[in-house]
């Protein structure tokens, strides 16, 4: 008697830095507590790129082949023993970490910090747990995320940045009821989020900073940001007394350029940029707050003084936590204009290799800016 046939699915799978190979997988049925999903969209992220050009995302090498992505949503097709709350053709969003529910982050609510925390896509622990650029894939059913009816699965995507932003918020007190001017530092993706975000809260004052005029041009034109600033590209400092003390000066003129002076009740600090991190104390008002969300040097020399006589506090913040259903529920609002515009570029699974080179880029060929690439069947 001849052996059952197993299905076989598609995957694109990171073998090492620049090394990403289009595969045929088997398709395991789900086990107990998943459920199988199509996955439909994947936004490309900084952490994918990371590993996709160096092999590695900071401390965390990639030891053994790789599925990246985990920005996703998709369509059940299957359930596994268990499941009671999804069926097949549900669509759904991936929330891609897997906690423990066993330690006490979890059972503070805090699982984003869990330590046995497993996430999609990354290489902290071994085995890896490979993430969503595949076309199929078994998840905990506990961390699938039903879509309103009215969101696009690339829409939907966008959960998981705007999820970061939402988490940020809570740790700074900042909802909509705040009544906050808010500065953002960096206009990427993550940075354009954070001004949408802002905004639908009703901040009453929205601005944004980066180097790139045209992405600050964006910003302006569609809505996200109320008035930008280029920052003036400086010769490197040759002392951390003088880099303190130019950025310093390079936030007062902007702030005067705002007619901001006294600074910002909130900066989300979205660049990583050590500059940018130092400018971000002196660009918060007295009492107010610095989220930092960007994630980029890893050592940095910060005006301490400065932050601590102002009784500016400097917070930080990492992936999130229960968050999926509330940026669901804002994406699907209306309350977000313009958000898809953030998703520039769009590849079939088999072209991911040329969609991480366009994001490595940072233009296409025809010279326009590239945001948020996305990867799918869409």
């Amino acid at each position: 008697m001849s052996p059952i046939a197993l299905p076989t699915q598609h995957a694109v799978v990171l073998h090492g830095a620049k090394d990403l190979h289009y595969e045929e997988r088997t398709l395991w049925p789900p086990h107990q507590g998943q459920a199988q999903v199509a996955v439909m969209a994947t936004g490309l992220c900084g952490s994918d790129l990371h590993y996709y050009v160096h092999g590695r995302n900071g401390d965390f090498v990639v030891q053994a082949p790789l599925v990246l992505g985990h920005e996703a949503a998709g369509i059940v097709t299957a359930v596994g023993p268990g499941v009671k709350h999804l069926v097949p053709g549900q669509r759904v969003a991936i929330e891609a970490g897997i906690m423990c529910n066993n330690c006490s982050y979890c059972a503070k609510g805090r699982y984003n910090l869990c330590k046995n925390m497993r996430f999609c896509s990354s290489a902290k622990t071994f085995p890896h747990a490979d993430g969503t650029l595949q076309e199929r894939m078994n998840h905990p059913a506990h961390v699938l995320h039903p879509l309103p009816d009215n969101l696009t699965f690339e829409q939907a995507a966008l959960a998981e940045p705007l999820s970061v932003l939402i988490h940020a918020s809570r740790r700074a007190d900042f909802n909509p009821s705040s009544q906050s001017t808010v500065l953002v530092f960096g206009v990427g993706a993550i940075g354009l989020l954070a001004c949408a975000l802002a905004k639908s809260y009703g901040a009453t004052r929205v601005v944004a900073i980066d180097i790139n005029q045209t992405r600050l041009d964006f910003a302006l034109h569609n809505g996200f940001a109320q008035q930008v600033y280029c920052l003036p590209v400086a010769d490197r400092a040759k002392t951390t007394e003088e880099q303190l003390r130019r950025a310093k000066d390079t936030i007062s003129v902007a702030l005067a350029e705002f007619n901001m002076p006294d600074g910002f009740d909130l900066v989300f600090e979205c660049t990583g940029a050590e500059p940018c991190i130092q400018m971000s104390v002196h660009a918060a008002v007295t009492g107010g707050k610095v989220m930092l969300v960007g994630m980029g040097s890893r050592n940095v020399t910060l005006p301490l003084s400065a932050a601590a006589t102002r009784e500016v506090d400097i917070l930080g913040s990492f992936r999130y936590a229960h968050t999926y259903p509330t940026a669901l529920a804002l994406l699907a609002s209306g309350k977000l204009p313009n958000i898809e515009k953030i998703i520039t570029h769009r590849f079939a699974l088999k072209d991911t290799s040329r969609a991480f080179e366009l994001l490595a880029r940072g233009r296409d060929d025809e010279g326009n800016m590239v945001l948020k690439v996305m990867v799918g069947s869409q």
